[in-house]
């Protein structure tokens, strides 16, 4: 696709987005009316669509995020690291279009970038011993019910002490409805990870996602 269309691609994943956001906050019941008037600004002068916040700074659970551009599902299950796998689940990751659509044309995450994880169990069907199951396509591990979700943000204006400028929020690890809204996680938490394994690609671990890897323009 050439750079000019990628352009109008992403005016109208803004402008989709946009009306979806102002469609969302004027008619979901599932938000109080007081945070919902107390959200931030959803669309910045870069045309990045942000993240929504209360006044006391939790952010609020982003809408329509399984429309959003699929990257990806890493899977680390128990069975395959002595049943303690720090992070057990699939985590289907999606990121918001128009900041997919700006990384593909810089190779860089422009601010208010934001990636859900969303969690799903392992299924299980008479487990073999490694965890897999046989299912119709063969042996294997398959997606269960959905089991949290998960955000991460980027804004180095608003979380100027943050590494990178990231964030990271949980709204539950736990089947839907998720929570409303959520704090951000410590510093030590999350960041240092990040830091640690994927400083060099902007604290995302773009190592294990090809999708990333292909719309990188560097």
């Amino acid at each position: 696709m050439k750079k000019t269309d990628t352009r109008n691609v992403a005016l109208c994943s803004i402008a989709a987005a946009s009306m979806a956001l102002l469609s969302a906050c004027d008619s979901s019941d599932s938000v109080p009316e007081q945070q919902r008037d107390a959200v931030s600004e959803n669309v910045e002068s870069s045309g990045i669509v942000q993240a929504s916040f209360t006044d006391e700074g939790a952010v609020l659970q982003p809408t329509g995020y399984r429309e959003w551009v699929f990257v990806g599902t890493p899977l680390t299950p128990n069975a395959l690291n002595g049943g303690e796998a720090p992070f057990p689940e699939f985590h289907n990751v999606y990121v918001e279009p128009t900041a997919f659509a700006a990384f593909s044309e810089t190779g860089v995450w422009p601010n208010g970038t934001q990636i859900v994880k969303e969690l799903t169990t392992v299924r299980e069907n008479g487990n073999a011993e490694n965890g897999s199951t046989s299912e119709v396509s063969g042996v294997g591990y398959f997606q269960g019910e959905f089991s949290g979700l998960e955000l991460t943000v980027k804004d180095t204006e608003r979380f100027p002490d943050e590494p990178g400028g990231w964030v990271y929020y949980s709204f539950g690890h736990n089947a839907p409805p998720y929570a409303e809204t959520a704090e951000a996680f410590p510093t030590e938490s999350c960041n240092s990870c990040h830091e640690a394994n994927a400083g060099e690609t902007d604290f995302v671990f773009t190592q294990f996602y090809p999708v990333l890897r292909a719309a990188n323009p560097n």
